[in-house]
C-alpha cells in the first residue's frame, strides 16, 4: 500500500507540472510557427539534436546515478553518502558541460555545415550552448529529489522552466517589435537559456535549504572518491546508452530534410515538412503523454525497492496495474486523436499536413504511452543493457524507415516506420518481462 501511495502522489504531482509545462507547449509552438515560419520551425528542431547530445555527455547518465545513490544512502540512512554521491556528480557534471560550452561555441559553423548540413543553425548552436551549464546544475539536483522520492520540487522546476522560457520568447518578440527590430527563431533559443538559468536557480536555492545538504563540509576526501566511483560506475554505462542513442537519433533527425530533398522536395519544403513533423505534430500526440512518463519516472526507484524486498507477487501486481492504465490511456487518446486530427491540423495550426500528421501518428499513441513505462520498468529491475539494446532496435527501425522509405514514399513512409518502431518496442519490452518473471 505504501508503495502504491508513494507512485499516485509522485506520479500526481509530476502529471500536473507535465501537462502544465505541454499546455503552454502546445501553445507555444503554435506562436512559433505563426510568428517565425515552418522553416524557421524546422531549422530550431534540426539544431537541437545536438544540444540534446551535449546534454547527455554531461548529466543523463548523471541524473540517472544520483538519484539511484541517493535512494540507496536514503534506505540506509546514511547522510554523508549521499552528500558525496550528489556533490561529486554535480561537479564532474558542470565541468563537462562548460568544457563542451566552449567546443560548440568555437565549432558552431563546423557542426552546422558538417554536422547538420545547414549552416544557418550556427547562430543557433552558439546560443544553446549557453544553456548546458544551467541544464546540467537542474538535472542533476533533480535527480537528487527524485532519489528522495520528493517529487514537489522537481516538478515545480519544470514548471518554471517552461514558463520563463515562453514568456522570455513572447516578451523579447513584442520588446522588439514595437522598437522595428528584426528578430528570428534566434529567440527561440535564447528562451531555453533563459529557462533552464531560472530552473537552476531555483533548485539550487530549494538545496541550499536542505539541512543535510546545504554544504559540502563534514565529507572526507574518501567519502568524495567513493561517492564518484559510485556515481562513475552507475553514470559510465547510461551515459555512453544515452550517447549512443542520441546520436543515432541525430543521424535520423539531420537525414529527414535530405531524403525528402531525394523524394523531390526542395530545401525549403523539406525542412517545413519536417517543421510541421517535429515542431506541431508530434507535441500534439505527445501531449498526454505527460502522465505516463510520470508513472515511468516513479517506476524506477519504486521497482528496485520491491525488487531487493524479493516479492516477485508484488512486482508482477505492480506492472500490470501500470501496463493496463497506460495501454487504456493509449487506446483513448488514439481514437480521439483519429476523430479530431484534421480539425485540430486546421485550427490550432492552420495546417492540413498537421492534421494528416496527427492522424496517422495516433495509431501508435497505445504502444507509445505504455513503452516508456515498461522500459521505466526495465530499468528499476536494473537491467539497463537490455533498455537500451531495445531502445536502438526501435531506433534503428526509424532510421531505416528514413533512408529506404522517405526516398520512395515521402514523409509517409517516415510516419510508418515510427509506427513500426513503437510496435516492435512494446512486443520486445513484454517478451523480456514475460521471459524475466518465468525464469525467477
Amino acid at each position: 500500500m505504501i508503495q502504491k501511495n508513494t507512485i499516485i502522489k509522485g506520479a500526481f504531482i509530476l502529471t500536473l507540472a507535465g501537462f502544465a509545462t505541454r499546455f503552454m507547449g502546445f501553445f507555444y509552438r503554435i506562436f512559433l510557427s505563426r510568428t517565425f515560419g515552418e522553416e524557421s520551425v524546422g531549422l530550431y528542431q534540426l539544431a537541437f539534436p545536438v544540444y540534446a547530445l551535449c546534454f547527455s555527455i554531461c548529466a543523463a547518465g548523471i541524473e540517472t546515478a544520483i538519484a539511484r545513490s541517493t535512494a540507496a544512502s536514503r534506505s540506509l540512512k546514511d547522510p554523508v553518502r549521499t552528500k558525496a554521491g550528489l556533490y561529486s556528480g554535480f561537479t564532474l557534471a558542470i565541468l563537462l558541460s562548460f568544457a563542451l560550452m566552449l567546443f560548440v561555441q568555437k565549432e558552431a559553423a563546423f557542426l552546422s555545415l558538417r554536422f547538420l548540413g545547414e549552416p544557418r543553425c550556427a547562430p543557433l548552436l552558439v546560443i544553446l550552448s549557453l544553456a548546458l551549464p544551467f541544464s546540467v546544475m537542474h538535472s542533476c539536483i533533480y535527480g537528487y529529489y527524485i532519489g528522495l522520492k520528493r517529487t514537489k520540487i522537481p516538478a515545480i522546476s519544470q514548471l518554471l522552466e517552461q514558463t520563463v522560457r515562453v514568456g522570455a520568447v513572447i516578451f523579447l518578440y513584442y520588446f522588439f517589435v514595437n522598437r522595428s527590430v528584426r528578430t528570428g527563431i534566434a529567440l527561440a533559443a535564447a528562451g531555453i537559456v533563459a529557462g533552464e538559468a531560472s530552473s537552476a536557480l531555483y533548485c539550487l536555492g530549494k538545496l541550499r535549504k536542505e539541512q543535510d545538504m546545504a554544504a559540502p563540509g563534514n565529507v572526507t576526501l574518501g567519502a568524495y572518491k567513493k561517492g564518484l566511483g559510485e556515481i562513475l560506475s552507475l553514470a559510465v554505462p547510461l551515459t555512453g546508452s544515452r550517447v549512443l542513442l542520441n546520436l543515432l537519433q541525430s543521424v535520423e533527425a539531420v537525414s529527414i530534410p535530405l531524403k525528402l530533398q531525394a523524394f523531390g522536395l526542395s530545401s525549403g519544403e523539406s525542412l517545413s515538412t519536417y517543421g510541421v513533423l517535429t515542431g506541431m505534430a508530434l507535441p500534439c500526440v505527445l501531449f498526454p503523454s505527460a502522465m505516463t512518463n510520470s508513472i515511468a519516472t516513479m517506476m524506477l526507484p519504486t521497482v528496485a525497492e520491491i525488487q531487493v524486498s524479493g516479492s516477485t507477487s508484488a512486482m508482477k501486481k505492480v506492472i500490470r496495474k501500470v501496463f493496463f492504465c497506460c495501454f487504456s490511456l493509449g487506446l483513448l487518446f488514439c481514437l480521439a486523436l483519429v476523430v479530431t486530427g484534421n480539425f485540430i491540423g486546421r485550427l490550432l495550426f492552420h495546417s492540413a499536413a498537421a492534421g494528416h500528421f496527427i492522424i496517422t501518428l495516433a495509431w501508435m499513441c497505445p504502444f507509445l504511452y505504455t513503452n516508456s513505462c515498461l522500459l521505466g520498468i526495465l530499468n528499476g529491475l536494473g537491467k539497463t543493457n537490455m533498455s537500451f539494446a531495445i531502445n536502438v532496435t526501435g531506433l534503428l527501425l526509424r532510421i531505416g524507415s528514413v533512408f529506404l522509405l522517405i526516398p520512395v514514399f515521402g514523409i509517409q513512409g517516415y510516419l510508418w516506420g515510427l509506427l513500426a518502431s513503437q510496435m516492435a518496442v512494446f512486443a520486445l519490452c513484454l517478451a523480456y518481462l514475460r521471459f524475466f518473471f518465468f525464469t525467477l
